[in-house]
């Protein structure tokens, strides 16, 4: 038979066991806030959608699948790219560049941002503080396009 003591012992352990393991960085809290070092390793970027020229033309349909290396400190490159754009796959020389962005999404455990590439390409970013998975939009006018950045390695 228990006594009370015990009883309030083993309430006591109870409650200070969760508090240790929903305190901790694995249960979101204590977390390291979304910088540009969030993102560093290479991903695998894949969209759909859809260019909007100018009425009456239809929209076109378009595709692509890009390597995209974020270096950590704010900077990107692009290894390779494949698009396609109504069915046509231009030639597209690897080696581009661009820019990014990182931020807390304040009350959530999330991070937002933008890219920017040097053609002048842009998109909002939504990705969890493990950046393992990238939600990417496309913001340039006359631009229907989003997919995601999954990363391959660090």
């Amino acid at each position: 038979m228990r006594t009370k003591g015990c009883s309030r012992l083993t309430g006591l352990v109870l409650v200070v066991l969760l508090t240790v393991i929903l305190g901790s960085p694995a249960f979101g809290h204590d977390r390291d806030p979304c910088t540009v070092d969030t993102l560093d390793g290479l991903y695998v970027f894949t969209a759909t959608g859809f260019s909007v020229p100018t009425p009456p033309t239809p929209a076109l349909p378009k595709a692509i699948i890009e390597l995209i290396r974020f270096n950590g400190d704010g900077t990107l490159t692009v290894p390779g790219v494949t698009v396609s754009l109504n069915g046509v796959i231009p030639p597209v020389p690897p080696g581009g560049t661009g820019t990014y962005t990182v931020a807390d999404i304040p009350g959530d455990e999330a991070c937002a941002g933008t890219i920017v590439f040097a053609s002048g390409t842009s998109f909002n970013t939504v990705f969890a503080h493990s950046a393992k998975t990238i939600w990417m939009i496309q913001t340039n006018p006359t631009n229907v396009f989003q997919g995601t950045a999954t990363k391959l390695s660090h």
